[in-house]
């Protein structure tokens, strides 16, 4: 087994493979935190969201409107040879994931979005080639994104990327969509095409999704021998303190294996803030400001990290 993410440093995350990631994110009991954020802008001067939600305490970062095809990210200026995910990886010694929206082409009236946004063989497998080390498909608001579409290409992208990212795919809102979040048969569906990790609405987030529901998801996840992540995809990410504590420990509550906070606290980020009373309520002080604390140049030595 991988060693935890909790005590892993950024050298020995930013070398492990597709399985070792997923089993070093088991290894930490649902204490594990992933920020998403937006590049389109920064929200301090000189440096990138993706180091501002790292220093704060995340684990992994997810980017949001990454355009695969026309790649930026305000703040990060690649070196010769680099890509710009690779440049954030560098920056902030985090593994690093892609939104790729698997948007249904028979939903009308929907927001059209750049095709190096869009779910399919060859946007996955460019997104890894730049260095990405999970993929999630899910969809912005009112981009169409349906459950029957995430589920047609997760067969596609899990066959484009075989094991060289991981493969997380659900629903945190409707995307401009009225369906159903929570059903079994959606679930085993998307663990049978190739998901490693089923994303769900954090109870709490999206109306009258309750702990007791998504409990029950996540339990039959876990017998598909996959894992979930909660998300906060509402923009209660630029809620008080107390709110996110209490979405956290409800998301706790449901078996998740992985917490999700979402990218408009401000502009392309969470308050940072929330990034730290998120993660101190689901893991204490003592992990939380390790994370922030770890310095990207620190390596494995022994067993210790020194």
């Amino acid at each position: 087994m991988a060693k935890r993410l909790l005590s892993a440093t950024a050298d020995e995350l930013l070398n492990m493979n597709k399985d070792e990631l997923l089993s070093s994110i088991e290894a930490c009991e649902g204490r594990v935190i992933v920020s998403e954020i937006i590049g389109e802008s920064s929200l301090y001067t000189g440096i990138s969201n993706a180091e501002v939600a790292a220093s704060f305490g995340a684990d992994l970062l997810l980017l949001n409107l990454y355009d695969v095809y026309n790649p930026k990210f305000a703040n990060v200026n690649p070196t010769e040879g680099q890509t710009v995910i690779d440049r954030i990886k560098e920056l902030t010694g985090r593994p690093v994931g892609v939104n790729l929206e698997p948007v249904d082409k028979e939903i009308g009236d929907k927001e059209d979005i750049a095709p190096g946004r869009q779910a399919n063989q060859a946007t996955a497998k460019k997104v890894v080639e730049q260095g990405a080390d999970f993929i999630v498909l899910t969809g912005n608001p009112e981009t169409g994104v349906t459950n029957q579409e995430i589920i047609k290409q997760i067969e596609k992208v899990s066959n484009a990327v075989g094991n060289e990212a991981i493969i997380i795919a659900g629903k945190m809102h409707m995307a401009g969509v009225k369906e159903k979040y929570l059903e079994a048969s959606l679930i085993k569906k998307m663990i049978a095409g190739g998901a490693d990790i089923i994303l769900l609405p954090t109870p709490g987030t999206v109306p009258g999704v309750t702990v007791e529901e998504v409990r029950t998801i996540v339990q039959q996840i876990h017998q598909a021998e996959g894992m979930a992540m909660n998300a906060i995809g509402t923009s209660q990410e630029s809620a008080n303190e107390e709110i996110i504590q209490k979405l956290a420990l409800n998301s706790k509550l449901t078996g998740a294996d992985i917490h999700h906070i979402g990218d408009a606290g401000y502009h392309g980020i969470a308050i940072p803030e929330n990034i730290t009373a998120y993660s101190t309520a689901i893991r204490g002080k003592r992990h939380t400001q390790r994370r922030m604390s770890v310095s990207t140049n620190r390596k494995k030595i022994g067993n210790e990290i020194k």
